[in-house]
Formats: structure tokens, C-alpha cells, sequence
């Protein structure tokens, strides 16, 4: 139908969710990034089009449900496949990993690509120096200490879920002084979850 399917849930009482949004295609023609407000955005006319044809197939298929829910996936859309990081790279995003990292699950940073390997995808992390030495403290006391050096964050940069502190990283415009610009590395299979983070216009 021209729609890009983003997550399908079972919830209680037989309630079926899927979630569509437009596919990437729809972006190419246009200079707005996919992750901007004034993207095109899923309307309601989109979810009632699929539903009705959902509605048909899922009785044909002998499919138990008791009510189908059709929605976009909303402003904070999951990122789950290898596309979806793709699509959108440079945005920012929050990332919840399966294995903590020096006492650490959960980071939020900008989404770009690892060039260490083709396979790898890492976030830019915006921290305040407080909270740095907190995640140092914690990396001492486990024996997992992040690396300080350029030569450091290459050396670890063929190990699952790094995290490094790269002297050359491009410090972000909205970064404040004092602000500490790190680099988590990461291939997809140590996510447990990854959401866009939410921008609203007003």
C-alpha cells in the first residue's frame, strides 16, 4: 500500500497494534531531514486506509483479535532495523543497551556511523563533566575503564559496546563550555531498544 511498516504488538485483551509510517522514499525529493517537524507525517486518512485493508485480510487469515489499533509510530518512533538507523543518522536518539557499560544502560546522543566497521553504528554523547567522572568512578571500581586517548578508542574499537573518548570529535553546536563530547560504539545486536528522541515545533 505504500507504507512502511514500523512494529506490530499483541496487547491485552486482543487488542492488535501496528504501527506505519511513510516509507523513506517519500523523503528523497524533499531537503527536509526525516526526523524534522516539517517532515510529512502519517495522517489519519493513512491509518484508516490501512486498517480497512487490514481488516479484510486478518478475517480472511482466521486471525484472533478482538479490536485493531492503526497509528503512526509517534514522536519518539523506535528504531529497530538496519534501515531505520540509516534513515535516520544524525538525529538524536535514545538507546537502552541489553549489557550495562561501566554501570550504564542507557545513553542519548546523536546517531551517526562507526567507520571502524561497516556493521557498527555509535552515538555522540553530549554529558556534563559530573556526570563523566560519576560513569568514570563507576568504570574504575568494575574494572572496565573507558579510553582517554585517540590511540585508546581505536584499539577498542573491534569490542562489543565501547565507549570512548575520541580527542578529535567534532564538538556539537548546542554544546555548552564545560560540556564533554564522548563516543559510544555499538553493533545492533547489543541494543535491546533504540527511540527517536522527541522535537516538537511550537
Amino acid at each position: 500500500m505504500g507504507y512502511e511498516l514500523v512494529d506490530v504488538e499483541f496487547a491485552g485483551a486482543g487488542v492488535l497494534r501496528v504501527y506505519i509510517d511513510l516509507p523513506a522514499s517519500a523523503f528523497e525529493q524533499i531537503s527536509v531531514p526525516a526526523n524534522s517537524p516539517e517532515a510529512p507525517m502519517i495522517k489519519v486518512e493513512d491509518c484508516e486506509r490501512v486498517s480497512h485493508q487490514l481488516t479484510h485480510f486478518l478475517t480472511v487469515e482466521n486471525i484472533d483479535y478482538s479490536r485493531l489499533e492503526v497509528s503512526s509510530p509517534g514522536l519518539d518512533r523506535p528504531l529497530k532495523r538496519e534501515a531505520d538507523f540509516a534513515r535516520f543518522e544524525g538525529a538524536e536518539v535514545s538507546l537502552r543497551l541489553r549489557e550495562p557499560l561501566s554501570g550504564r544502560r542507557n545513553f542519548v546522543g546523536v546517531l551517526v556511523r562507526d567507520e571502524s566497521a561497516p556493521d557498527r553504528w555509535a552515538l555522540d554523547l553530549i554529558e556534563s563533566p559530573k556526570l563523566t567522572a560519576k560513569s568514570a568512578g563507576k568504570a574504575s571500581a568494575n574494572g572496565r575503564g573507558s579510553s582517554n586517548s585517540k590511540s585508546n578508542a581505536k584499539s577498542s574499537a573491534s569490542k562489543p559496546g565501547t565507549e570512548s573518548a575520541e580527542s578529535d570529535a567534532e564538538v556539537p553546536a548546542d554544546a555548552s563550555e564545560g560540556e564533554v563530547v564522548r563516543r559510544l560504539s555499538f553493533v545492533l545486536s547489543e541494543v535491546e531498544r533504540a527511540r527517536l528522541v522527541p522535537k516538537v515545533k511550537f
